[in-house]
């Protein structure tokens, strides 16, 4: 796309240095303290003074011997460094428009950053005056691409085809589901727009879970997600804005361990496959899904194109920085359901696997389901951010540690 023709309308804030490891990002995990956190996440916490006028919250640990652990699963975020791609470029009769690259926060930002790039797609003089039943193609059929095509619906466009290689069984359908900015790299001076693209999404989930959207009765909920500190979650932004203040707690899992945690009471966990269920009943009458692969957007005749392919971004538009980051988690069975209703996220050390591949350990654990799961079929733990991990290198040594530090942590 380099023609002389082509009108470019960046909304990308970069800067000129390719070295992000410089860059200050408030939101990367807390490696500098990686040590005392590993401490006390062996250790536990008990019986100190200074906690004494804590809350305590007593969390019964999920089941994690061998019986009760479920599909393990292999997932592909797509990270790009720097900063997701929400841009728009002209080239001869065509308005192209890119959303892509969040990395493991697509489910966050997705409702916020759809609704951004069709405000600079409506904004731009290419746009204004087509007719809604002019030919509208998005590619991409996971998370982003859904809710991109959802946005156009709503904003009246009636000619929409999706493009994708799959519309099952994606990372999108896989995801945890906790709704935090997290498994990004984002240049600082971006971080006041990814803020806003995750209020934006925020008030939306924060609709569906409160019965108050009229699209999806089901697919959120408002649960307490539990942090070791207020910055590693990466929430901070929203306090005031959209969320309440992180609590300071005590949890207490009965066994004789207890973790001094911190609480955001108004977390919300996307149920991640019931979701992507929702957006396609939506969409199914409104909009035609082909499944195809495009190997070229210029391929496409329409005067409106939505690149929303992800990790096929780094071939479709010759991206170097659009990566995979390989995460590893277990679905749990047989578990008790109304143990299971809070969330946890907590960060490790970073590590080498066993193909000699760089990783950054977390043990969440979420309230998910699969598709046609039973009741008690219920929650997930993860996970790892392998940037770079492919097919080629599953790491699959990976599972039986996120379940001996399952097991840590819980103190089992």
């Amino acid at each position: 796309m380099k023609s002389k023709k082509i009108v470019q309308k960046r909304y990308l804030l970069e800067t000129g240095s390719k070295k992000l490891s410089d860059l200050v990002n408030r939101r990367k995990f807390l490696y500098t303290v990686a040590a005392s956190s590993m401490a006390f996440y062996v250790s536990g916490c008990r019986g100190r003074s200074a906690d004494a006028a804590l809350e305590v919250r007593k969390i019964i640990p999920p089941r994690l011997d061998t019986a009760y652990l479920g599909e393990k699963i292999l997932c592909y975020r797509p990270l790009r460094r720097g900063v997701p791609n929400m841009s728009i470029v002209t080239e001869g009769n065509t308005l192209f428009a890119h959303n892509y690259g969040h990395g493991g926060s697509g489910w966050t930002l997705a409702p916020g950053c759809s609704k951004y790039v069709v405000d600079l797609v409506e904004a731009s003089p290419k746009v204004k005056g087509m007719a809604k039943d002019a030919e509208v193609s998005v590619v991409g059929g996971g998370v982003i691409g859904l809710f991109t095509t959802y946005e156009l619906v709503k904003r009246g466009y009636t000619n929409i085809t999706v493009y994708a290689d799959s519309f099952d069984r994606l990372t999108s359908h896989n995801a945890g589901g906790l709704l935090a900015p997290v498994s990004m790299s984002n240049n600082p001076k971006i971080q006041p727009l990814i803020d806003q693209v995750g209020f934006d999404a925020y008030r939306f989930y924060a609709s569906v879970a409160q019965g108050k959207q009229e699209d999806f009765r089901s697919g959120a909920v408002i649960v307490p997600a539990y942090f070791e500190d207020r910055e590693s979650s990466g929430l901070e932004p929203y306090v005031g804005k959209v969320m309440q203040p992180a609590k300071d707690v005590m949890l207490d899992f009965g066994n004789g361990t207890k973790r001094k945690m911190i609480s955001y009471d108004d977390g919300i966990f996307m149920d991640t496959a019931k979701m992507m269920q929702g957006l396609h009943d939506f969409l199914g009458s409104k909009v035609k899904f082909v499944q195809k692969k495009i190997d070229k957007l210029t391929d496409i005749s329409s005067p409106l194109v939505f690149n929303c392919t992800g990790l096929g971004s780094a071939k479709l538009m010759n991206d170097s920085d659009v990566a995979p980051v390989q995460g590893h988690l277990i679905m749990l069975r047989d578990q008790i359901p109304a143990n299971l209703q809070s969330m946890i996220l907590v960060y490790f050390a970073k590590g080498k696997t066993a193909s000699g591949q760089e990783v950054k350990r977390s043990f969440y654990i979420f309230p998910k389901q699969l598709s046609g799961s039973s009741a008690n079929d219920v929650g997930v733990i993860g996970g790892t951010f392998i940037e770079g991990g492919t097919p080629d290198t599953p790491n699959i040594e990976e599972f039986q540690i996120l379940v001996d530090n399952a097991k840590k942590f819980y103190g089992i």
